[in-house]
């Protein structure tokens, strides 16, 4: 066996679950997050639409969310003194048959407004009025530099000590008195604490650990760069889409990233747009605009990985002692990551919270399958 290096927390995964977790523990504790890929970052995390949206999610990720915009919102250090958030909005349509649709998106969230399609046109000039029949606005939603906000994280851990490894596949984690022991093809680490942030491949983790699975979903999100509409000059237009969530586009780099907002169970890989999905999608999306589309410059997809109930699961396993679940996070995982990356810490910590926090503990807790 390799000389083992002794550590408070081993996190496995690097994107940006466990990396924030990291940066928050490494206040208080000695940390080492093992990455598989050369990078962090490199699946769900790098592939990410990047956007902050207060309505988007369930109950509990909408509690995440709005816990989170303190933090994105204000400059810091480790940031170069910038916010994580800019000012984006976001535009749904209702298509013919999609009215009712519209009609729950807005009574159940509080944040989008419905506006006329001469407003909606407004905002995006080249959606068609002869196919839409409703419009809201989310002047709220905004982009997330999410580069910034991984990038501030590995150095705000790494200036508290803790290590981030990448290139380090674990190829075996067992507990043995009460110590974790996780190794990978070049080291030994020893740990009281393992926190499996692996994304899609948590499951398989904690297979390894010998802990029981809680079922978790990789789901393939595709998405591709078209060229600008015309000479529209589109960096300021919001993100638009489908309020049926079948498409969507978003200004990038002064082109549009189209998705057709696919949610396809697979097994974890290095993801890859089908070419299929790509068509499907482009065909929704020129549906709802008068401009079709000539060319598409690049496609790629990524995995964002659910729990059966698309709650995140976080906290200690219910059969294996000082095994922490950090994982399930979906599409959410970079609105919520501030709040989520401070509960971890909480739990771990043992700090008190609120009654509000206690609630959420127990929703997201691994306990609950």
């Amino acid at each position: 066996m390799n000389q083992s290096t002794q550590v408070d927390v081993i996190v496995v995964g690097g994107g940006i679950a466990g990396i924030g977790a990291a940066a928050m523990l490494s206040r208080q504790a000695k940390v080492v997050v093992l990455e598989a890929e050369s990078q962090c970052g490199y699946h769900a995390t790098g592939r990410s639409a990047a956007i902050y949206i207060p309505s988007y999610g369930g109950p509990e990720i909408c509690q995440l969310t709005a816990d989170s915009e303190s933090y994105l919102s204000l400059p810091n250090q480790y940031s170069n003194e910038q916010s994580f958030l800019r000012e984006r909005g976001e535009v749904l349509v209702a298509c013919e048959g999609e009215e009712d649709t519209m009609t729950e998106h807005l009574a159940v969230n509080s944040e989008p407004e419905e506006i006329s399609l001469s407003e909606a046109i407004d905002y995006v000039p080249i959606l068609n009025p002869k196919t839409i029949r409703r419009a809201s606005i989310e002047k709220s939603a905004r982009d997330i530099d999410t580069d910034l906000l991984l990038q501030s994280w590995i150095r705000l851990c790494r200036s508290r000590g803790g290590r981030i490894i990448t290139g380090q596949p674990v190829s075996s984690v067992h507990q043995d008195a009460g110590i974790w022991t996780v190794e990978t093809a070049q080291q030994t680490y020893q740990s009281p604490i393992v926190i499996n942030a692996a994304g899609a491949w948590a499951d398989q983790v904690a297979v390894l650990a010998g802990v029981k699975p809680v079922g978790l979903i990789p789901c393939r999100r595709s998405a591709a760069l078209i060229p600008p509409p015309g000479n529209y000059e589109v960096s300021k237009w919001p993100l638009f889409g489908s309020v049926a969530e079948t498409w969507y586009a978003k200004p990038m780099g002064g082109k549009l990233m189209v998705s057709p907002a696919d949610e396809d169970p697979v097994e974890p890989h290095d993801a890859y747009a089908e070419d299929m999905t790509i068509i499907e999608g482009i065909d929704r999306y020129e549906r709802a605009v008068t401009m079709p589309v000539d060319r598409v410059e690049h496609n790629w997809a990524g995995l964002r990985t659910f729990a059966k109930d698309k709650v995140p699961v976080v906290g200690w396993d219910a059969g294996v002692e000082n095994f922490f679940w950090l994982a399930g996070q979906g599409g959410y995982g970079f609105q919520t990551a501030p709040a989520l990356s401070q509960l971890v810490a909480s739990i771990i910590f043992k700090e008190a919270g609120s009654a509000e926090i206690s609630k959420l503990v127990d929703a997201l807790s691994p306990r609950r399958f």
